[in-house]
């Protein structure tokens, strides 16, 4: 399964590339680098479950029975997707120095998380995307097609390319080495 560093850093990177790339000069102003961070971290939303499990584990629940179940299916990010429009319906409030608009946060959000389910998906494992109406399991397991002796390596080299990506672009985009 992707690990914590590939949750946070391919929808940072996916929302960096579209902040850099897509919107222009004068959009840049009103999509500030602050939904970059947020990105990231609700790229790391659907583990929750696990620190859930730390809690619950007392009472008997396993981390099988609760994880990638509950804030591993389509309803948690479409959650947050209705809220970012109902937010838009109603006062579309900005939040802080940086004017980040609430809907925004949201729809970030959503996305965030549907990365997350994704990357369980297609590269480790299985996730429920009905749960808990239908039980199916969605899975394309594809590093079980890797050869046996790159599979127990290609999570962590997975997750030094994108942090190394990551610094690079940082640094030749943002010039990071200006506030070190």
């Amino acid at each position: 399964m992707p690990q914590a560093v590939t949750h946070f850093l391919i929808p940072a990177i996916l929302t960096a590339l579209f902040r850099g790339y897509y919107l222009s000069k004068k959009s840049k102003r009103t999509f500030p680098l602050h939904y970059i961070l947020i990105a990231g971290l609700a790229g790391l939303l659907p583990d929750l479950d696990i620190a859930i499990f730390y809690i619950l584990s007392f009472s008997g629940y396993t981390i099988e029975t609760l994880h990638r179940t509950f804030t591993h299916n389509i309803f948690f990010p479409l959650g947050f997707l209705l809220i970012g429009f109902i937010v838009i319906g109603t006062r579309n409030k900005e939040l802080g120095k940086h004017k980040l608009k609430l809907s925004t946060i949201f729809f970030i959000i959503a996305f965030g998380i549907t990365t997350h389910l994704i990357l369980d998906a297609t590269l480790a494992g299985t996730i429920q995307p009905f749960y808990p109406i239908n039980t199916t399991t969605l899975s394309l397991n594809l590093l079980d097609n890797l050869p046996q002796q790159f599979q127990d390596t290609i999570i962590p080299v997975i997750d030094a390319v994108l942090l190394v990506f990551w610094m690079i672009y940082i640094e030749v985009k943002h010039k990071i080495s200006d506030y070190i």
